[in-house]
């Protein structure tokens, strides 16, 4: 049952009536402060954002107290098992899960658009392999809008079929010419393999434009392209990120979908948010490196005077266990398994794991290991270099940008422009 639909509060004497905003669930509740400032002449101070709603979204919920996690109202734990990556982004972008003859029609539209112009190849082979990844992606998604025909474009929600059918394309040129593979036009290749489902072959065409040889026949284990579509549908969507406020606030002031994605690649980028994979396995490595003394640096993550940070531990929502991270840690442990890879990597994380939850310290600060912990330990036993974990991180959170993108449209939200507090000097004069 919910509360109150109002609240009074006073300020300097004056009583003033604030409208309540309430969730699907009664507990997820906001004070509506919309008409604050005109009517007080206060706002909110709320740095970071934490206490603050920027929309109402039906796309995907988080209960960071219970460690949950729904899409469109389906648990994550249903999805992962009953879902594909296809079937998962078109609820996200639909609101329903596909039928049989609805998720035929939007694999077949994906593989309509599977090809871009020879011109982005041009621009691309003057872009320096040492640029990081991240840049070359979101530079090339911004570029792709001077190559979308908007003749070919019938109805806007076309768009959404060019991105998830290019995006991936550029994912493996930039992976391409990072490791100095030659870079041919897999894009327009219609890849069949031994399952019929197109749904399943956007997966398996992704892997096979990255890593497959001219003249060579490409094989894979089926357990990889099974545990990228899970690492994919784990990304899709994650309430309001950074990234996903990004693609937000620029689908507020009617940028296109595609530079709208590039800006959320941008954010994503940032190392405390999609870099945050990268960071583990290189906080991993530099432990195992320096003799693998766990306790040591257990240590040196409790000193608050020392710089170092556990990477992989916590979240800015989840008070309990990640959902997810439960998912990908028996998912690497999987592929390692059936890759027949010894990894020390992942021993020293299921170590680190294990002595962190039994650590008082970080158990009152609820600091439980998250998506990242464990997701870059699988991207490497796939042959994905590190500087390209954020952009295997960007391919799956794509339909959720899509969708919010798509939302905020629907709902004609108003501009995102927030006010802030100036701190520096009062009108002067130069003399």
């Amino acid at each position: 049952m919910c509360f109150s639909n109002i609240v009074n509060f006073d300020i300097n004497g004056c009583n003033y009536k604030l409208p309540v905003v309430y969730g699907t669930y009664c507990y997820e509740k906001a004070i509506n402060i919309s008409q604050l400032r005109e009517n007080t002449g206060f706002i909110t101070f709320d740095p970071g954002f934490k206490n603050t709603g920027i929309t109402k979204s039906s796309i995907s919920f988080i209960d960071g107290e219970k460690g949950e996690l729904l899409y469109r109202g389906y648990p994550i734990e249903q999805i992962i098992n009953k879902c594909s990556f296809i079937e998962t982004s078109y609820l996200l972008l639909n609101g329903e899960l596909p039928n049989t003859g609805q998720l035929k029609s939007f694999s077949k539209r994906i593989e309509e658009f599977n090809s871009i112009s020879k011109e982005i190849y041009k621009i691309f082979d003057k872009i320096p392999a040492f640029y990081h990844p991240m840049g070359i992606l979101s530079s090339l998604t911004c570029i792709l809008t001077a190559f979308t025909d908007s003749s070919t474009i019938q109805e806007e929600k076309d768009i959404y079929f060019h991105l998830l059918a290019k995006l991936p394309i550029l994912a493996a040129l930039t992976y391409r010419k990072k490791v100095g593979l030659p870079i041919h036009y897999v894009d327009v290749e219609k890849t069949t393999n031994n399952n019929n489902n197109l749904d399943y072959n956007y997966t398996y065409n992704l892997l096979k434009m990255f890593f497959s040889v001219p003249k060579k026949s490409y094989q894979i284990n089926p357990v990889i392209p099974d545990a990228l579509e899970k690492l994919l549908i784990l990304h899709a969507d994650h309430e309001q990120n950074c990234s996903t406020t990004t693609v937000r606030l620029l689908s507020s002031v009617h940028a296109n979908l595609l530079s709208s994605v590039s800006a959320g690649i941008s954010a994503l980028w940032g190392r405390l948010h999609g870099g945050a994979n990268q960071a583990v396995i290189e906080m991993l490595e530099n432990i195992l490196n320096s003799g693998g003394n766990i306790k040591k640096w257990i240590e040196k993550a409790k000193d608050k005077k020392d710089p170092f940070r556990l990477m992989g531990f916590g979240h800015r929502i989840y008070k309990n266990f990640d959902p997810r991270a439960k998912i990908v840690k028996k998912v690497a442990e999987n592929v390692i398994q059936k890759l027949g890879i010894s990894d020390p990597i992942l021993e020293l994380a299921k170590e680190l794991e294990e002595i962190v939850l039994k650590e008082p310290y970080f158990m009152e600060k609820k600091l439980y290991p998250n998506i990242d912990f464990y997701s870059g330990i699988i991207y490497q036993a796939m042959g994905i270099p590190k500087d390209m974990f954020t952009v295997m991180f960007a391919l799956g959170r794509l339909p959720g940008w899509m969708a919010h993108w798509k939302e905020m449209r629907l709902n004609r939200e108003p501009i995102g422009r927030p006010r802030q507090i100036y701190i520096g000097y009062k009108k002067r004069n130069i003399h």
